[in-house]
């Protein structure tokens, strides 16, 4: 029994893997310019580090709506 369980949760975790590796980023894609304020960031990023540039596109795109 235990290696039926041992086995389930194996399938389990790479399932949870692969889903990791295929899931796509939700919301705008990435620029290489800040989307809140232009300025450049590094490949792969929306915003500024820290969250103030976040904080701030979410509430513009939110009262747009």
């Amino acid at each position: 029994m235990a290696d039926d369980i041992d086995r389930a949760s194996e399938l389990e975790e790479r399932h949870r893997q692969v889903a990791r590796a295929v899931r796509k980023p939700n919301g705008p894609r990435a620029t290489g310019a800040c989307l809140y304020c232009d300025e450049p960031v590094e490949v792969g990023r929306r915003w500024c580090p820290g969250v103030a540039c976040r904080d701030g596109w979410e509430a513009k795109t939110d009262a747009s709506r």
